[in-house]
């Protein structure tokens, strides 16, 4: 037996059933229209948000990541809680403008920007992150065709990185951002030329639990604006903080600590140097923010055994959950939170794998995990699937489709 990851408090039964925001999983997967489906639930994102609000400092502002859940009406929910909004493609920034976002309240990071879409930030005002000098120089350029001041900061890669953190977005030789030591030219270089001077953008890593390391790193990060401000000469007026605020997704995870780094963070808002005394501080989150409240809801529809083995086959798979499978940069495969969602309220009484319905040995839910008895037409529920689901898995795989999505 193989344990299942913690489903996140604030999930609760109705008449024996799963229920998110109020309503049974039967009835959502009835008035999607069927499975597979995502549901996400506007009251746990309302919640993480006011609690997060509570722990930070007040003069933190928090923006939303669009990569971890770009879905049309999480992003028009999300407008009405983030203080802005990060977007890493042409696409994102459309996504996040349809949603009435406004521009002045959007930042572009992302190595390899095009031309087209360095135009598309800039003639609507957006902030870009550049991330390196050539995406400096065409961005200068392309203001100056269009006639419009770029508003421009600097992605920063600094020396250190994120400890334990499950990407590491900073530290060494990285695609991302520009080595702190050249950031001070280039910034000179940018105020010289006219372009509205953002500030900077540094970002270590993603997915940490240890509130510990998260303090360090922000601890370090703020010690590497100031040297960085003093040497562009002059003070800074935004530094995006980065996020990396993990979630528990297996067995043995504990959730992250953000009291602890909301006091550390009060501390160093506290005592900063001149240069940084009038900066705009922000942090982004992305899967912190809604991956707890997405459930992945996919039906039963074989139930077989093999050499004794039971297997619960379902009309999902990896093509719309694929970090849940354990082909989205996990070394070794764990068991995400999972449950049979029509009979939530039933104790486990057997042994069981749950799969997806793809021709491919990769495509697994849950290993040999201590169940309710579930049989065909019983619904499964896939937990922490907010962040990084429909989005960031290979929806054409083997044609099946995309899955449903709804907020409730």
């Amino acid at each position: 037996m193989k344990p299942l990851g913690p489903i996140p408090a604030g999930f609760t039964a109705i008449d024996g059933e799963l229920a998110i925001g109020g309503r049974t999983s039967s009835a959502l997967v009835e008035a999607a229209g069927g499975t597979p489906l995502f549901v996400y639930s506007a009251a746990m994102m309302r919640r993480r948000m006011a609690d997060l609000r509570a722990a930070m400092p007040e003069r933190l502002r928090i923006h939303y990541a669009i990569k971890a859940n770009p879905y049309g009406p999480i992003l028009e929910f999300m407008g009405t809680l983030a203080d802005g909004f990060d977007v890493a493609s042409g696409g994102e920034l459309q996504m996040a403008l349809a949603a009435g976002v406004p521009a002045e309240k959007i930042s572009f990071a992302g190595p390899g920007k095009r031309d087209e879409e360095l135009a598309a930030a800039i003639v609507a005002g957006v902030t870009l992150n550049l991330e390196s000098e050539n995406e400096a120089h065409r961005a200068l350029t392309i203001g100056e065709q269009h006639g419009v001041t770029p508003r421009l900061a600097i992605r920063v890669n600094p020396d250190f990185e994120l400890r334990g953190s499950g990407m590491k977005m900073g530290g060494g030789a990285k695609p991302f951002g520009i080595d702190a030591e050249r950031v001070p030219a280039l910034a000179r270089e940018v105020v010289a030329a006219g372009a509205e001077w953002c500030g900077l953008h540094i970002f270590t890593g993603s997915q940490a639990l240890d509130a510990q390391a998260i303090i360090e790193t922000q601890a370090n990060v703020l010690n590497l604006a100031a040297e960085l401000s003093e040497a562009i000469g002059q003070p800074l007026p935004r530094l995006n903080m980065g996020g990396g605020f993990g979630i528990p997704y297996f067995s043995g995870d504990e959730p992250l600590d953000i009291t602890a780094v909301g006091a550390a963070l009060g501390e160093r808002f506290g005592a900063l140097p001149g240069v940084l005394a009038s900066t705009e501080f922000a942090i982004e989150l992305g899967r912190y923010l809604v991956g707890e409240a997405g459930v992945y809801l996919t039906r039963i529809v074989d139930r077989k055994s093999s050499h004794g083995a039971v297997y619960l086959i379902t009309d999902g798979g990896l093509h719309h959950q694929l970090a849940a499978s354990g082909n989205f940069g996990t070394v070794v495969r764990r068991n995400y939170p999972a449950a049979i969602a029509s009979r939530f309220a039933e104790q486990p009484s057997e042994e069981a794998s749950i799969v997806g319905c793809l021709c491919t040995p990769l495509d697994r839910f849950a290993d040999q995990a201590l169940l309710p008895r579930a049989d065909v037409g019983d619904l499964v529920a896939i937990f922490c699937a907010g962040a990084y689901g429909a989005s960031a898995s290979p929806a054409a795989f083997l044609g099946h489709g995309p899955a449903l999505e709804m907020l409730v």
